[in-house]
Order: C-alpha cells, then sequence, then structure tokens
C-alpha cells in the first residue's frame, strides 16, 4: 500500500508510528528536537506538531479527560479490551492489573496477544476514552491551545505559494542537495519526450467534486486517496471514489488508523487503491520536486512485486491561486516517467496525463457524508478558511466555492439543493 495522510507537498511517505515500548516513559512519545526539525523541514511549513508533547497527563492536566475506571478501551479483530485512567495519566489493564506509561504501549502489547506480527499499535488512533478516539482529544487540545503558531503557520504557507515560480524540467539536470525540494517543475507531454501515455483514464465527476470541496476548507495542504478499478486488457483506469485523509499532516499518530480505514472503505466497496491527491492551496497546481520523487515512489509501491503493470495517478488541486482562469479549481493529472538508464542521478520526468471526466447521474450519499465529515473535522481549525471573505470585488469566498464545484455537478439538478445544506453547514462554521 502507500501512504499519504501524513504528506504535505512532496514530503516523503511518513515513517511508522513510534512505538512506546512497555515500561517506558510517556515523554518518549514527544518528538526529539532533530525529528520536530525534520518534520518541519520535510512538510515545508511551520510546525503541524505542538512543540510540546501531548500526553495523557497533558490532557488531563488541562480537564480534557479525566480518570475513571474502565473507560478507556480498544477494538481489535473481534476482540476487547477495556482499562483504567489512572490519575498520574497511565493505563491499568483491567483484566490483569497491568500498568503501561501511555495508549501506544497498551495498545501494541494488546494487539500483539491476538495478532504476534502486529509491530505497532498507533495508540492514540487505537485506544477509546468514553468511545471516543484519543486522537480526537489530542487534536481538540491542539485547536484550543496552538492557535498562534498555526496562524503564523498559515502566513508562511501563503508567502511561499505566492513566491514558487515554475521551473521547466530541462533546466534542472543531475540532482542537487541545495536545491529547494518545493520548486514547482512544469509538465512535459507524453510527445515532448518521445513516449505514448501508456495507458487511458477516467475520472468520475463525483470525485472531483469530493476532491476540489476538500482542498477549499482549509489554507493548509490536505491529501487523500482515489479508488478505481484497472482492466489490464483495455489499459484503463477508471477513478471513481475519493477518500479524503481527516487528518492533520504530518500528525504520525492519527494517520495509521485513518489509512487502515480508507483501506477497508476500499475493499468493501470492491475497488482497489489507483492513485492520491493533495492540495497547493494558493500555489500553481503543479509537481513540486518532492511531489515527484513521491509519486515516483508510490507507482513503484502500487506496482508491487507482481509482474502486471498497474499505473498510479497522482493528481495535484490548486484552489485559491489567482494565477487560475476564472474561479475554478485548477485540477492536475500527473505522472512520473523515470529518468533515462544512462543519468539515473536525474529527477523523474513529470508528464501531463490526458483524463477523460465521466458525468455522474447523481451525488451519492456517501459523498455527501464525506462532505459533511470534513466540514466537522474542519469547523474549529484555526486554518479554515474565511467563507465570508470577499474573493473578489463581487464574490465571497463561498460563492467562489460553489462556482468552482458546479463544474463538477451530477446530470441531476436536485444535487444543487442537496448542496445547499452542506453550505449552510459550512456558514455555521463561522
Amino acid at each position: 500500500s502507500i501512504s499519504v495522510c501524513s504528506l504535505s507537498s512532496g514530503s516523503e511517505p511518513p515513517s511508522s508510528p513510534q512505538v512506546v515500548e512497555e515500561g517506558a516513559d510517556e515523554e518518549d512519545e514527544e518528538l526529539s528536537g532533530a525529528e520536530d526539525a525534520d518534520l518541519r523541514a520535510s512538510s515545508g511549513r511551520g510546525s503541524l506538531l505542538t512543540r510540546r508533547g501531548i500526553t495523557l497527563r497533558v490532557l488531563l492536566k488541562d480537564g480534557l479527560v479525566e480518570p475513571g475506571d474502565g473507560i478507556l478501551s480498544i477494538h481489535y479483530l473481534g476482540k476487547t479490551f477495556v482499562g483504567d485512567l489512572l490519575n498520574d495519566g497511565k493505563i491499568r489493564w483491567v483484566e490483569t492489573g497491568q500498568i503501561f506509561n501511555s495508549p501506544s504501549a497498551w495498545a501494541t502489547h494488546c494487539k500483539r496477544l491476538v495478532n504476534p506480527a502486529k509491530k505497532s499499535g498507533c495508540g492514540w488512533a487505537s485506544v477509546r476514552y468514553r468511545g471516543q478516539k484519543l486522537v480526537q482529544y489530542k487534536t481538540t487540545w491542539l485547536h484550543k491551545y496552538q492557535p498562534s503558531a498555526d496562524m503564523v503557520n498559515i502566513s508562511l504557507v501563503q508567502r511561499r505559494d505566492r513566491e514558487r515560480i515554475p521551473v521547466r524540467y530541462c533546466t534542472l539536470g543531475t540532482r542537487d542537495a541545495a536545491r529547494d525540494p518545493h520548486t514547482l517543475v512544469e509538465l512535459s507531454a507524453f510527445s515532448a519526450i518521445n513516449r505514448f501515455q501508456p495507458f487511458n483514464v477516467a475520472v468520475s465527476s463525483n470525485v472531483l467534486l469530493l476532491m476540489d470541496f476538500h482542498c477549499h476548507l482549509t489554507t493548509s495542504e490536505v491529501v487523500g486517496y482515489l479508488g478505481g478499478r484497472w482492466d489490464t486488457n483495455t489499459q484503463l483506469l477508471t477513478v471513481l471514489r475519493a477518500f479524503p485523509c481527516r487528518t492533520r499532516l504530518a500528525d504520525k499518530d492519527a494517520a495509521p488508523a485513518v489509512e487502515e480505514e480508507i483501506c477497508q472503505n476500499l475493499f468493501m466497496r470492491g475497488l482497489s487503491l489507483v492513485g492520491w491527491y493533495h492540495s497547493h492551496p494558493r500555489g500553481p497546481a503543479l509537481p513540486s520536486l518532492q511531489d515527484i520523487d513521491s509519486q515516483m515512489d508510490h507507482q513503484l509501491r502500487l506496482q508491487g512485486s507482481s509482474n502486471g503493470f498497474q499505473p498510479c495517478l497522482g493528481i495535484i488541486c490548486g484552489p485559491y491561486y489567482h494565477g487560475n482562469q476564472g474561479v475554478a479549481s485548477t485540477i492536475t493529472p500527473f505522472w512520473v516517467v523515470p529518468p533515462p538508464e544512462q543519468r539515473p542521478n536525474d529527477y523523474g520526468i513529470p508528464v501531463a496525463v490526458e483524463v477523460t471526466y465521466v458525468q455522474d447521474n447523481f451525488l451519492t450519499t456517501d459523498v455527501l457524508n464525506e462532505m459533511m465529515l470534513l466540514v466537522e473535522f474542519y469547523r474549529s481549525a484555526p486554518d479554515l478558511v474565511q467563507f465570508s471573505q470577499m474573493w473578489s470585488p463581487n464574490s465571497s469566498v463561498l460563492d467562489k466555492i460553489k462556482a468552482s464545484l458546479s463544474g463538477h455537478a451530477p446530470k441531476d439538478q436536485a444535487y444543487a439543493q442537496i448542496l445547499e445544506h452542506v453550505y449552510n453547514q459550512l456558514r455555521s462554521t463561522q
């Protein structure tokens, strides 16, 4: 599988969440200074994680949770484990009385009892407090106590995006560690490199609508998966569903559980993972050098060890770039061709993918539900877009969003009335 939920614009795929071994102090879950710096550098943004490690003791101290017996639980592969939350932030497993210093330590221990091959517990995403995942309380803490840092972060993103000027691929040459990894690169055409596009692509209008909606909600970058089918006989890649990652970028605790949930949704719908998308909120919808490397990595991972070829589609959405033509987002499907064998140290070549857009008959219930879940996820986020602000002299940001989404309208005209309920929810966030 490919892992994208923790990616910002072209950052490297996230490593597995850090596991706290039994008996370790809970502070071990915090990022070291070097790790925190690496995370900020790889994401190309300011800190998305608080400098202060969020532990159960922090949540207890700040009143977001309370100690109690039997209020913690883990549900894994049909098994349920129950724990007590102690006054010092430690967890006591009810069945044995064993004490664990952190959610990750307890989750790892319990999951290994059921599945000995399990390497990590994803504690904050696996452990529930009174039925709600602990990661939700962590997010609440971030929104409550870190708004000023996030607002500074937003302004940095906006300034950086405005300053990013694309370069032509032919000017790059051999890889250079001193080159800014956020450098944007213009797309080539397959014909310009004497190639034919090796596959055809059809994308559902509901995919574009949900993806465009997701990318419009926040001034920070977002990511998601693309689900669909690959027909080896016709060489047709059909993209049927977008799966937004409802998690903060670079949140190593939440990402694995979000990705696991999406993979289950893919399986239940009989779909395969066929690609990913991410946003450049205020910049051109063109890949950065890191995007190129990430896309190449995803292509190799998705192809796997099988002999058969399966493409992986990358899509970049630029909702708020003032260089866009009109109010619609710029949506850029792309693929990466490996550098020539005689120049293995060159960057991969980003190429534009020709796509057929297929208009759906109606807006499906699950897409509508996903839109509502996204509204709730970003409702109290400090980087939530101000929908009432003016986008242009004659239209608000919400007007701009409506106009952009109308370009992905299904055939059933009743969709406008249905979406009005979503827009009312957006208005209620501010």
